[in-house]
């Protein structure tokens, strides 16, 4: 194969910070302006995270320095790779590992990355598909895993999703139910009971019924729970996961605090089990994709998945971390 002509700039929306604040910008930089890494990817598709919304929202303590290119996933083309892990017009995929946050991430044209940080796309999978599960369906995917290695099965009860409308809950409602499980999705959005069944969610229940709840132990009833959102939510799942059941907690949208006692552990034995994507070790990361591209049913994404161009993301990061997103919304980088 014929090793492609290297492209001498790239088009990048980068945050950048001077007196007047923080804020988005587009700007054509040199591709000698990426970082040093020994993979070069010219990036197909990125996808909007909640942690993207914050980063392009302004918000701080998600980006580590100015200027910084957000976009904590990516799939592309490798243009170059100075180890013998992947040859140019591979496909990979990157998620985490500071990616858009701590280095140039994915809302660029071209990128920079390890080649042991990479992943390769599953046989038979778009570089479309692979955004449309991104960092969000890893996550989904490792904390079902956690609950199978913890020992939770289909027959023991109720598998409880909080956060169910966003987008790790969204495959994860999904990935539960192809699984065998009995899913109660909570939300805070009513409205979307309707595509929370479409996912496979047996039952629906409003967040306000979980952080209605104060006691330390409450009546048992999950024997799993997936939460993305962390605090009050939290800790009302911790009390009422049955005994020896599992908790896994992948988000904290609604909080990093923790009001909780040491009943749920002690007396019951629940596990509380901490999903950790970005620094996910190699052979399980490459594990969770194959999953996903086994289990998750074919097409069961692509009505809860929106195409947005690279243009479109500063409205969109308003408009997630204002509750206004569900589903998964994938970034077109390369026209």
């Amino acid at each position: 194969m014929t090793n492609p002509v290297l492209p001498e700039s790239f088009r990048a929306l980068r945050m950048v910070k001077d007196d007047a604040g923080v804020r988005p910008e587009f700007q054509v930089l040199p591709t000698s302006a990426l970082p040093e890494a020994d993979t070069l990817i010219r990036v197909h598709f990125s996808s909007l995270n909640y942690k993207d919304g914050l980063a392009v929202g302004g918000r701080p303590g998600i980006l580590k320095t100015y200027p910084m290119t957000p976009g904590i996933d990516l799939v592309g083309e490798v243009l170059t790779c100075a180890t013998a892990a992947f040859k140019p017009g591979d496909i990979v995929i990157a998620t985490g590992w500071g990616l858009g946050e701590r280095r140039d991430g994915g809302f660029a044209e071209l990128a920079r990355v390890n080649a042991e940080h990479l992943v390769p796309l599953p046989a038979g999978r778009t570089t479309e598909w692979a955004m449309s599960v991104g960092t969000a369906g890893l996550t989904a995917m490792l904390a079902l895993m956690a609950l199978e290695d913890h020992g939770v099965k289909p027959d023991q009860g109720e598998v409880l999703v909080t956060g169910a409308a966003g987008g790790v809950g969204s495959t994860a409602v999904s990935l539960l139910a192809t699984a065998g499980f009995n899913v109660t999705a909570s939300t805070g959005r009513p409205d979307e009971a309707e595509y929370l069944r479409h996912l496979g969610a047996g039952q629906i229940i409003h967040r306000d019924e979980l952080t209605a709840l104060k006691r330390p132990l409450e009546k048992e009833r999950w024997a799993g729970v997936i939460d993305n959102v962390g605090s009050t939510t939290l800790a009302a799942a911790l009390a009422s996961t049955r005994t020896h059941g599992t908790v896994a907690a992948c988000g904290n949208a609604g909080g990093v605090d923790l009001p909780a006692t040491v009943f749920p552990f002690i007396l019951r034995g629940v596990t509380l089990a901490g999903i950790d994507s970005n620094t996910c070790p190699s052979a399980r990361r490459k594990l969770a994709w194959q999953r996903l591209s086994a289990d998750l049913p074919e097409g069961k994404l692509d009505t809860v998945t929106h195409v947005h161009a690279l243009d479109d993301v500063p409205d969109l990061a308003q408009q997630i971390l204002a509750g206004h997103v569900r589903g998964r919304t994938v970034i077109r980088v390369k026209d």
